[in-house]
């Protein structure tokens, strides 16, 4: 019985390297459609610096810092109100969401300019309170209530 045991688990083993083939996204170059199909990362900071004829901004972080490019289909706002690259300025705080391209740039798809609107802080404040009554919800009881 242990042989056959032993036989079966390099089986199960090739049998799972055949059912679970390398994904396209790895080998296939990845094409401008491609982003629609991943989903953006947000990010948040301040802008450090800009350079409006790469139509890049970047922004410092803690380890380090991270470059955007912004597009033809890159969000612009500010203030909730359609922005353009001339809105873009270093020390503005920034926050939005970002695709990361086959060759390691980070594509814009929103840029927010400014501070959180009242919409926002709303939304925000929404979600920390469903956060909190959810994590308060699932939370196991005390030992001392056995």
């Amino acid at each position: 019985m242990g042989l056959t045991a032993f036989a079966l688990t390099p089986t199960t083993v090739s049998a799972k390297t055949k059912a679970s083939p390398v994904p396209p996204a790895t080998t296939a170059p990845m094409t401008a459609e491609t982003p629609a199909k991943q989903r953006a990362i947000p990010y948040r900071g301040k802008i450090a610096s800009v350079d409006s004829s790469a139509k890049t901004f970047t922004i410092g972080g803690e380890e380090k810092s991270r470059t955007f490019k912004i597009t033809e289909k890159t969000t612009l706002t500010k203030a909730g109100q359609p922005a353009t690259m001339k809105d873009v300025v270093a020390d503005e705080e920034v926050r939005g969401s970002y695709w990361k391209m086959a060759d390691g740039s980070l594509e814009a798809k929103t840029v927010k300019l400014g501070p959180l609107t009242d919409a926002e802080k709303a939304t925000e404040d929404a979600r920390k309170t469903k956060r909190a009554e959810k994590k308060a919800a699932a939370s196991p009881p005390s030992p001392e209530q056995h």
